[in-house]
């Protein structure tokens, strides 16, 4: 069989037979990937630790008439080591690996961008950002919003989405896709004040400077506003964001 080498983000397993296991990955170059561990849930296996959710992994695969089987699977990144030791970043990591398996449906399609996302994601929840740590909760909207927005679905933050006026609006609707205008708003819109829309905004971008400063009200109100619009966009809402811990922090 032919082979090919690629690198990935292992999205989830699921059991198949008493040893083997199905691994969907999203991949640098072969964007998503459905393919077979053989003996992957043995004690002996060689690299079952290796392809575990949120592992970057380099992988060997050997073309199948269903589907490949991995031959090879050395680990780059083990996610999957911090993540797992806390509850807060393992229910945020599961959130963004979800929405990742969400937004790229063809598998063998190309996804660069989202794959580079999701990597980009992944590292700055463990390891922070380079001009400092970030909250679990930032890093997660801003790669929903940058992942959405890739993906064709991108908020309108700077004009109404229904009609175009210009901004600042104070109602959000993800039903509308963004801000809108008094005349526009639909039922069901949620108040947006300036602070969260350049929030959102820089989140969109990826600017982290201009979080700095954010108070955590803003970033837990701005977190629900990101969940809505996702949860919209993606018609079926996300199971993952059921388990985050909403709690506001202490002081």
């Amino acid at each position: 069989m032919p082979t090919y080498r690629d690198e990935a983000v292992v999205l989830r397993t699921h059991k198949l037979g008493e040893a083997d296991r199905i691994i969907t990955l999203l991949s640098r170059s072969h964007g998503k990937i459905r393919a077979v561990a053989k003996g992957v849930r043995r004690t002996s296996s060689k690299f079952g630790a290796r392809l575990e959710p949120f592992t970057h992994v380099d992988l060997q695969l050997a073309t199948g008439r269903t589907l490949d089987v991995i031959t090879q699977a050395v680990t780059l990144h083990p996610y999957a080591e911090p993540l797992g030791q806390d509850y807060e970043l393992y229910t945020t990591g599961q959130v963004m690996i979800e929405t990742a398996d969400r937004l790229v449906t063809e598998e063998g399609q190309p996804s660069l961008r989202q794959y580079q996302l999701l990597l980009g994601g992944l590292q700055a929840l463990t390891a922070g950002t380079s001009d400092g740590v970030r909250p679990p909760a930032m890093v997660m909207d801003s790669y929903l919003l940058r992942a959405v927005a890739t993906a064709g679905y991108a908020p309108n933050l700077s004009e109404c989405a229904r009609c175009g006026e210009p901004g600042p609006h104070d109602a959000f609707s993800p039903v509308s896709g963004g801000l809108v205008c008094r005349s526009c708003r639909p039922p069901g819109s949620t108040f947006a004040d300036l602070a969260q829309v350049a929030y959102l905004a820089a989140l969109l971008s990826g600017d982290w400077v201009a979080t700095r400063e954010v108070e955590q009200s803003t970033i837990r109100r701005g977190s629900g506003l990101v969940a809505a619009f996702v949860n919209w966009q993606l018609e079926r809402g996300l199971r993952s964001l059921r388990y985050l811990d909403r709690t506001p922090a202490a002081g």
